[in-house]
């Protein structure tokens, strides 16, 4: 069995000992395990206002606190992704613990429990110090970031246009470090635009192709030219949008038989220089060009953001600047993140987690002393912008 926590240190700080309460729940996507509810009493304690907003299977929150002024909201999510081969792991993945390098380990340390407590911390000890305080504070928070995402943040941001609940500014505990903690800071995320192509052809014996339609041979040239088109050359913030083939599939098995369809799946991921709409008119142009008998099947996972400057950006450099010593790079790379919801509703958001090395394998893990240090950025994020 491995040591205990307490065993390994006995006096745990209050962002650690929340993020250990956090992780001990087996909270896959879209299960919250109790999470939520330990948040929840944490927030209700110092005079949040909290409303559930259970969609489906998934549990969602936003709680809020103070009366006027502009609205700081804290996004994340409780769920996490399957922890893969226990087997791999060198202690179970939902008994998290410090080990000798003083690393906090198990499924959820970088992505994104430790974030949780650290935010919680954070406002608790702002909210001790300032109960007064100007601003309104904000935690939204839900259990399908890792899944589907359609009955989480995206829902729940929904509700709040509908309820004409403003949200100036958003800080995403997404982790967003990559060498060192503080080193990036996102303000921004590509655009995701997937697609399955099916392009039907007419089945045969491999020894007659002059009686069948082999759709792989059809396909392959346009597909060619999808890769090497050239569809933007991205900006400033932005790098140029990618074309990714990620699946081809066709035939059943057999050999000797041409198949009578090709299922090609691709995914953009796009700048703000082109829209969803061009990047499908484009690529349904190269297609037709072909004379391929196809049909496409789009989903739009989510649209480019931007926070370029703005008190928000401003106030995440220099809380960096001041309690870690270094400044930060601003990025957009990486995958999706909920921000992409949050930004419609015309909020500044920025995303400022923890080292991202470990997220989804096996073994995930951080500093455990990061966490304390993040807690203290967030606080003098709150700060700048509050007092």
């Amino acid at each position: 069995m491995p040591p205990d926590t307490a065993e390994l240190s006995p006096t745990l700080s209050p962002t650690l000992e929340l993020a250990i309460e956090l992780m001990r729940r087996p909270s896959v996507t879209p299960d919250d395990a109790g999470c939520q509810a330990l948040m929840i009493e944490r927030l209700e304690r110092i005079g949040f206002s909290v409303t559930r907003l259970p969609y489906g299977d998934v549990d969602n929150f936003w709680a809020v606190r103070g009366h006027r002024g502009p609205v700081l909201a804290f996004a994340g999510h409780t769920d996490v992704v399957p922890s893969g081969p226990e087997g791999q792991w060198d202690s179970p993945p939902f008994e998290p613990l410090i080990n000798a390098d003083g690393e906090l380990c198990g499924r959820g340390a970088a992505d994104m429990k430790g974030s949780l407590a650290a935010m919680l911390t954070a406002v608790e000890r702002f909210v001790a110090e300032h109960p007064e305080h100007d601003g309104k504070l904000a935690f939204l928070i839900t259990s399908d970031e890792e899944g589907p995402a359609m009955d989480g943040t995206r829902a729940v941001v929904e509700h709040l246009r509908e309820t004409h609940e403003r949200l100036d500014y958003c800080l995403v505990g997404e982790p967003s470090s990559t060498a060192r903690l503080g080193d990036i800071i996102k303000n921004g995320r590509r655009g995701s635009l997937g697609a399955v192509l099916h392009v039907h052809g007419v089945q045969g014996h491999v020894a007659y192709p002059h009686l069948a339609r082999n759709p792989i041979h059809e396909a392959a040239p346009a597909l060619d030219a999808l890769c090497r088109e050239h569809w933007d050359a991205g900006n400033e913030f932005f790098p140029a949008t990618s074309f990714q083939i990620s699946n081809v599939r066709a035939g059943q098995g057999a050999s000797n038989v041409i198949p009578g369809d090709l299922e090609v799946v691709f995914n953009f991921r796009y700048s703000t220089e082109v829209t969803h709409e061009q990047l499908r008119q484009r690529t349904e142009t190269i297609l037709d060009a072909h004379g391929l008998d196809y049909r496409l099947d789009w989903t739009l996972n989510g649209e480019p953001f931007l926070t370029a400057e703005g008190e928000l950006v401003d106030a995440t450099v220099a809380g960096v600047e001041e309690v870690i010593g270094q400044r930060p790079r601003l990025a957009t790379t990486g995958g999706t993140s909920d921000g992409r919801f949050i930004a419609t509703l015309g909020s500044q958001v920025v995303e400022l987690g923890p080292l991202n090395a470990t997220i989804h394998k096996v073994n995930e893990r951080v500093r455990a002393a990061d966490l304390d240090t993040l807690s203290r950025v967030y606080e003098t994020i709150i700060k700048r912008l509050f007092t």
